[in-house]
């Protein structure tokens, strides 16, 4: 069975290009009968916070794609120390003692040779003394995976054919030891220190995670197209089963800014908080950089069957949010009142005039709250401040009996027509002035019969209200 994962790390709220990775691996695996599992990439203890991640699963019930599966890295930590232990056993890491001073002057020397900033390994050069020493110094190693130096190829979902040469990488650091009390539960004293007051960096863990996990399928930005060649021989070492690889192209905001969770602008939840519509920011956030052209569909199955690789632009693409509130907008105006019933019943709006009602207003929101203001515009008696009372009071005088039908509006227009001689503008503007209070709004034909004739005299002539 197909599984897809979602790996973010709960260090920020999600934004427009976190939604884009979510919601394709989401709606892929919905696509192919999969599962779709979240898995929190929450190492980072110091920035990694329960909000965020309480946050993320908010935002992903909230564009109806909820994970079928929830996993927290957090929670494996010995899990990966087994695994770092036995790499340790085979030979296939060794620690290194470069501070980040260090490392940035070693780049810093190469890269004014005009060479690559590759590690040099120098630490495999390093005796058991030069180790002893640096420890007694105080320095804690950290562990680094020796690449094979040979060409990694792998068939990319997006990309097609790839290969990286892994002579032109660093060695990965997979762990970065802590000065933490040896505890049990831990296989070695060396791979417990790298787990407590320490640091498993993602590209270990990921690895380990998508093995264990059984994940079929990692689709992902095409920022992560230089990890793939060191995630795959991470996954040779393990023994385990290669994913299928896809990287589709980034996005970036209508400036040119790359996308982050410092982008609050762009967040979910600035989305939400606005009333946006979800099914707007799915569309949006999953064709934006495919050939397929953004438009309203009927919800996230249509979108779904929208979805093929095949599709991804190579390019940066700009993302810009007004195309969201646009979709968001149409959708609204697209929506019969059986699916707005209950959210309308929540905001006051309901009985037996609420469909009506809805029918009349729809076009004149661009959020479902603004329809609270034209109910209680339409239903409640208002009394605005009117002009021209001598061509209303003669409207009032011409306003046809109750029952309101289909005609009664044309044929009220067309007696103040023949006694008055007005027309277009001059005819209807004092009208909808005095009906609604506002320049713009619904059709007044559709608002007549809200209104009632009792209310329709009244506010076209507001001495008569008693």
């Amino acid at each position: 069975m197909p599984v897809f994962r979602f790996a973010p790390s709960p260090t920020g709220y999600l934004h427009i290009g976190n939604a884009r990775t979510a919601l394709w691996n989401a709606l892929m695996a919905r696509k192919t009968g999969g599962t779709f599992l979240l898995r929190f990439d929450d190492t980072d203890t110091e920035r990694s916070k329960p909000e965020y991640a309480e946050g993320i699963l908010e935002d992903l019930a909230w564009l109806g794609i909820p994970p079928d599966r929830i996993e927290r890295q957090s929670d494996r930590a010995a899990r990966y120390a087994a695994v770092l232990a036995d790499f340790q056993a085979r030979g296939l890491v060794y620690p290194a003692y470069e501070t980040a001073e260090e490392l940035d002057r070693k780049r810093k020397r190469q890269q004014a040779r005009g060479l690559p900033p590759v590690y040099d390994r120098a630490a495999l050069a390093l005796t058991d003394a030069d180790r002893a020493r640096f420890e007694a110094e105080g320095r804690q190693p950290h562990w680094r995976f020796k690449l094979s130096g040979n060409t990694v190829r792998w068939q990319d979902g997006v990309r097609g054919e790839c290969h990286i040469e892994t002579a032109s990488l660093s060695d990965p650091i997979l762990a970065r030891a802590g000065s933490g009390k040896v505890e049990t539960g831990f296989p070695s004293e060396l791979a417990q220190k790298a787990m407590t007051g320490g640091q498993v960096l993602y590209t270990f863990a990921s690895v380990i995670d998508d093995a264990d996990f059984g994940i079929t399928h990692v689709l992902r930005g095409e920022d992560h197209v230089a990890n793939t060649a060191v995630q795959i021989e991470l996954f040779h070492a393990l023994g385990a089963n290669l994913p299928q690889f896809a990287h589709h192209n980034l996005i970036a905001s209508a400036t040119g800014e790359e996308m982050s969770k410092r982008t609050g602008a762009l967040s979910l939840r600035s989305f939400r908080a606005e009333g946006v519509d979800p099914l707007a920011v799915a569309i949006v956030a999953t064709l934006t950089g495919t050939s397929e052209a953004i438009r309203p569909l009927a919800g996230l199955e249509a979108l779904g069957a929208l979805l093929d690789l095949s599709k991804f632009s190579r390019a940066l693409t700009k993302f810009d949010p007004a195309e969201i509130t646009d979709l968001s907008v149409k959708l609204l105006h697209a929506k019969p009142f059986g699916l707005l019933k209950e959210p309308l019943a929540a905001l006051g709006i309901a009985g037996e005039r609420a469909e009506a009602f809805w029918v009349a207003i729809h076009g004149n929101v661009s959020r479902l709250e603004e329809a609270r203001d034209w109910w209680a515009l339409l239903m409640s008696p208002q009394n605005f401040a009117v002009a021209e009372t001598d061509f209303l009071a003669e409207c009032a005088e011409l306003l046809p009996p109750e029952p309101f039908g289909s005609e009664t509006w044309s044929q009220w227009i067309a007696a103040i027509q023949a006694k008055t001689g007005r027309k277009g503008k001059a005819l209807f503007m004092p009208l909808r002035l005095a009906l609604t209070g506002r320049e713009q709004g619904p059709e007044l034909k559709a608002v007549l019969p809200l209104l009632g004739r009792a209310e329709a005299l009244a506010r076209l002539v507001p001495a008569r209200r008693s």
